[in-house]
């Protein structure tokens, strides 16, 4: 079994912070320090173990913010070299963060510049934001400026850092009500060289879009429009970005955004031959669900194809999840075969419970009942069709 993502901050990942604090400030007490580290990590989660670490960091650590600071600064290791996945070994740095966030932002300069460093290193948009809401116009204008530095990371962490929703963070309310600012953020990094950036515009973009998706159609139609007649590199990438940036769009079937990726007329299908296997399951297992879909048209048509599930939830009532599946060009009176697979395994992000399942497949946003299968209850009779 896969060890769990809190497992990460055990005592080798405690005893090297405390190395590295050592060297950085020869009076830090490591022993010490690891006790208290280690006293009562154990039960708590990935974030709670390290908000543990940091709590720990602040009692060993001087009192003056600007003094810790410079520690920390001087205890952190190389700048990543590149952009590509580092695994979980960056979130060694995670503690920092959070006492930068808890106890630097009386301390805006020395924060500013830690922060500069930790983004290069692990990533600072979780304590960014606790600055955009305590002195938003003096951070805002720290963005602006890191918007056009030479490091991919600091340039990712100024649409990263904005984004309204972030995943495992507090909401940046003010730029939900009004992403004015954060787009002007982003058009200054939609055409970044680097892929790593330009993601996270079109992350931040599908963000603003679950408020404001007009807003957002709007933005991705221009921002195609001017490089309609540009280098084929430049359509590329602007083409991703707006791929990327509409698909929960997509997924809910918005009109305009259907419409942006060429998807917009309604389809002319039908389906023959649904099955769903099994239609009884236990949690743990997978069920697969096939068809036919057939045009009725006598022309070719563009068809972007994705499916939904209702999962039962703890109350007992359902929420759809859309899933990607695929585009296809349907030529007139063809037939494509459809499969989707459904897994039934627990996940961090999602638990899985008992009852009726529904399927729907979504062609070009219209909804097409497929059927329903039954998560059985833990000591239920099983039997399959």
């Amino acid at each position: 079994m896969a060890a769990a993502l809190r497992d990460f901050y055990d005592a080798s990942v405690v005893a090297d912070i405390a190395g590295d604090l050592k060297r950085a400030y020869p009076a830090f007490d490591t022993r010490a320090f690891t006790e208290e580290c280690l006293d009562g990590l154990a039960p708590l989660s990935l974030t709670g173990r390290a908000a543990h670490i940091a709590a720990a960091m602040r009692r060993h650590l001087p009192a003056d913010f600007d003094q810790v600071a410079d520690i920390l600064e001087r205890s952190l290791g190389d700048p990543h070299a590149g952009t590509e996945s580092f695994g979980m070994a960056p979130f060694k740095y995670l503690p920092h963060t959070m006492l930068t966030a808890s106890d630097g932002l009386g301390h805006f300069e020395a924060s500013m510049r830690l922060q500069y460093e930790l983004t290069q290193r692990f990533t600072a948009e979780f304590s960014i934001r606790a600055f955009l809401n305590a002195h938003p116009d003096a951070t805002y204008t720290r963005l602006l400026a890191w918007s056009t530095d030479q490091n991919p990371h600091v340039r990712r962490l100024v649409s990263e850092g904005s984004r309204p929703r972030l995943p495992w963070a507090p909401r940046l309310r003010h730029f939900q009500k009004d992403p004015t600012p954060v787009l002007a953020l982003l058009e200054r990094l939609k055409d970044d060289p680097d892929l790593y950036v330009r993601r996270s515009v079109a992350n931040n973009l599908n963000d603003i879009a679950k408020d404001h998706p007009e807003v957002v159609v709007a933005v991705c139609r221009r921002w195609l429009t001017e490089v309609r007649s540009g280098r084929a590199s430049a359509r590329l990438n602007r083409e991703w970005i707006v791929k990327h940036a509409l698909r929960s769009l997509v997924k809910a079937g918005h009109k305009g955004a259907l419409d942006l990726m060429g998807a917009g007329a309604r389809p002319k299908i039908r389906l023959e031959g649904v099955r769903i296997t099994p239609q009884r399951v236990r949690k743990g297992g997978r069920v697969e669900c096939t068809c036919l879909l057939v045009s009725t048209s006598r022309a070719s048509q563009d068809l972007l194809i994705d499916y939904a599930v209702h999962y039962v939830k703890a109350d007992g009532r359902t929420s759809p999840k859309v899933f990607k599946l695929k585009r296809v060009a349907l030529d007139g009176r063809s037939s494509a075969p459809l499969r989707m697979v459904v897994t039934l395994a627990d996940l961090t992000t999602r638990k899985h419970y008992p009852g009726p399942h529904h399927i729907d497949l979504l062609v070009n946003g219209r909804r097409l009942p497929l059927g329903t299968f039954t998560l059985l209850r833990p000591g239920a009779n099983f039997s399959t069709d």
